[in-house]
């Protein structure tokens, strides 16, 4: 078992009973070697999503290779996931906001570890913010790490694939609100969606992690309430997104593309449905709204 922190999510909503019944897995879903002789490209991969993701990528036999601006995270993290899974993590640094810094370390990368066969575009950034508050310069550090970034990544290593003629999984990491939109994340809902649209091979996903959440919810006060409209009544977990991650990026998925993969515990379809908000009638109210309806039958 090489994931760090275990199943537990950062917050279980204990009034939540049907949490139980959807209790998250730590173990590696699919089977060792999957990525033998594989190498996986991951921003953002020194810490959260990203490094669950290069933990079970490197468990499961890929030479991957970590990006991110902070070189000493990185460092720490591609020695921690070595020292567990005996494959060799690189650390290399890069501002996907630069397309100079994006060419220099897809460079350094075909030549410490060779083309990539894997690339994960994770690298992200979020706060919350009313929309009138917003400066230019807010908006323009959201949209420049999410969406430029992401095509730069891409596009630079998708040049270099062509010239060697190789192919390779492409996988970006999104939300649920790229799809709905969303209040006080306007640059993030439109950076997201602009990724979908560029991509199409996405994960919609929504999960608690302290550095996404020291900028979200500041407070804590309003991840309570988020989970109470997640029937799964929890919290997604790294481990949970990184297994279906790695299923994308596998083999297995060869024949899957264009996807857009949802994973919310519920929670778009919940506050979708017109009439969900009726999970609130008590059982008493609803005895007296069917004998009101049943009075109505032949009128």
């Amino acid at each position: 078992q090489f994931f760090s922190r275990g199943p537990n999510v950062l917050h279980q909503d204990s009034s939540a009973p049907q949490a139980a019944f959807f209790t998250p897995l730590q173990k590696v879903m699919l089977p060792p070697n999957t990525f033998q002789g594989k190498v996986a490209f991951i921003t953002g991969g020194g810490t959260g999503l990203g490094k669950g993701m290069t933990t079970a990528l490197s468990s499961l036999g890929a030479k991957c290779v970590i990006a991110s601006r902070k070189l000493d995270v990185l460092k720490g993290t591609a020695e921690e996931i070595s020292s567990k899974t005996g494959n060799k993590v690189h650390a290399i640094q890069c501002d996907v906001r630069d397309p100079n810094s994006v060419k220099n370390a897809v460079a350094e990368t075909i030549q410490v570890a060779g083309h990539p066969d894997v690339v994960i575009n994770n690298a992200a950034g979020n706060f919350i913010s009313p929309s009138e508050r917003l400066s230019a310069n807010a908006w323009r550090t959201i949209t420049d790490i999410v969406l430029n970034g992401t095509a730069f990544v891409t596009l630079e290593i998708g040049k270099e694939l062509i010239k060697a003629q190789k192919g390779a999984a492409f996988l970006a990491i999104t939300t649920i609100y790229a799809e709905s939109g969303s209040g006080f994340v306007l640059p993030s809902a439109s950076a997201k969606a602009g990724v979908e649209a560029m991509s199409n091979y996405d994960f919609n996903v929504f999960l608690n992690s302290q550095g996404a959440f020291s900028r979200l919810d500041p407070t804590g006060t309003f991840e309570k309430k988020m989970i109470e409209r997640i029937p799964c009544g929890r919290l997604g977990t790294i481990e949970e997104i990184a297994n279906l991650a790695a299923y994308f990026c596998s083999d297995y998925a060869s024949w899957v593309n264009g996807a857009v993969i949802r994973m919310d515990g519920g929670e778009y379809v919940s506050m979708a449905g017109e009439f969900n908000d009726l999970k609130r009638v008590t059982k008493d109210q609803w005895d007296i709204m069917e004998a009101m309806i049943r009075k109505t039958k032949g009128s």
